[in-house]
């Protein structure tokens, strides 16, 4: 793409359209994913207090308990510092490996190929870390984001190439891989041999009256304080950082949107008077904001936004009812989309083009 006062030319996708740089871009999503965290870092340290306070444990295990009682915080569950904290002990350590194990593949590439080093890993790794359950082992989260940064962007030619969104793949790759740590019934709340389903597996094994058995209602769900990822769990907050985006211009509402259609108009098809539910369960929200909204790997074309948008949120739906072994369906249909998105933009593209050349007949 020349440039129309001289001869320089872009080095490389996704060209800047506005007065903003791919920096900027990556700090605006920063900004939109901290309530998530922030209200993450909380509810897992609150979910990790409150079992400990049921199952009469006077103290977190190991390193973190040892460090909580250093500093002096206890485990009161309605104590807000005290679950931040707990939280945070769980939370950073696995941000920090995947930062560091994704930053030395990058450096690997950038040495090979003689380039400076691409801004996007920070918001990668949190993306990736805010959507792991909190007891994964750190080795596997250094494995996740290994995969993802490799074989999702890099071997594509980096920044800008990728045909995946690289925190999809590296947690597609953990939840295949490693199912019993990414998805089983131990992983939600971090204290050792607690079980429990989430609230998704458990309205798919029995629908509303098991999440009513719970004590879960729908506002609850929304506000998040249940078990779940990190920093997924919290609609409200991903509410927030949606509007952020929108009013930023860095993500497509229509995508966003989109999600959410497709998946109220399937669920209310498949799922009846349940169908709400979908909206507030799972990483679905989590999934329309930060995943699938991924400028490199969705539609450049506004129609093509809605239509990618709309097969998403009916992918997601479809797997969750059809096929109960994977009750999420967030990554596969992210998954399903990016595929999906070149040919969704070639469609879209070639009707318009169809429309023109018919109007240009008419008018001859």
């Amino acid at each position: 793409m020349r440039h129309e006062r001289g001869p320089e030319l872009t080095p490389g996708a996704p060209h800047v359209r506005a007065a903003v740089d791919l920096r900027g871009v990556m700090r605006a999503v920063l900004v939109a994913l901290a309530p998530c965290v922030a209200f993450g870092l909380y509810n897992t340290g609150y979910q990790a207090n409150r079992a400990l306070v049921e199952r009469g444990l006077a103290a977190e295990p190991g390193w973190r308990g040892t460090l909580l009682a250093w500093v002096g915080a206890g485990r009161d569950a309605s104590s807000v510092p005290d679950c931040v904290l707990l939280g945070a002990l769980h939370f950073v350590p696995l941000l920090a490996i995947a930062l560091a194990a994704g930053a030395l593949w990058e450096r690997i590439f950038a040495a090979a190929r003689r380039r400076s080093l691409a801004p996007g890993l920070g918001v990668t790794a949190a993306i990736f870390t805010a959507s792991l359950p909190p007891t994964l082992p750190w080795w596997q989260a250094a494995l996740g984001i290994s995969f993802g940064v490799v074989v999702g962007k890099e071997i594509f030619g980096g920044t800008g190439r990728n045909v995946f969104n690289p925190a999809v793949v590296g947690l597609a790759l953990l939840y295949f891989a490693y199912p019993a740590d990414m998805r089983g019934e131990a992983v939600w709340v971090a204290v050792d041999a607690t079980t429990g389903p989430t609230a998704l597996r458990a309205a798919t094994a029995g629908g509303a009256g098991a999440l009513a058995d719970q004590g879960l209602t729908w506002l609850g769900a929304f506000l998040g304080r249940i078990p779940g990822a990190m920093a997924e769990t919290s609609k409200l907050g991903c509410l927030l950082g949606a509007l952020y985006l929108a009013h930023r211009r860095v993500a497509s509402w229509r995508i966003m949107a989109g999600v959410l259609l497709g998946a109220a108009a399937t669920g209310a098809l498949l799922s009846g008077p349940t169908a709400g539910w979908h909206l507030v369960l799972g990483s679905l929200a989590f999934g329309a904001v930060f995943l699938a909204t991924d400028p490199v790997t969705s539609p450049v074309t506004e129609t093509g936004r809605w239509i990618y948008g709309v097969l998403i949120g009916f992918l997601v739906v479809l797997i969750r009812v059809a096929n109960p072994v994977h009750t999420e369906g967030v990554l596969l249909a992210i998954l399903l989309g990016n595929v999906c998105a070149p040919l969704i933009d070639h469609g879209v593209i070639w009707l318009h083009v169809q429309k023109r050349r018919r109007r240009l007949a008419r008018s001859r």
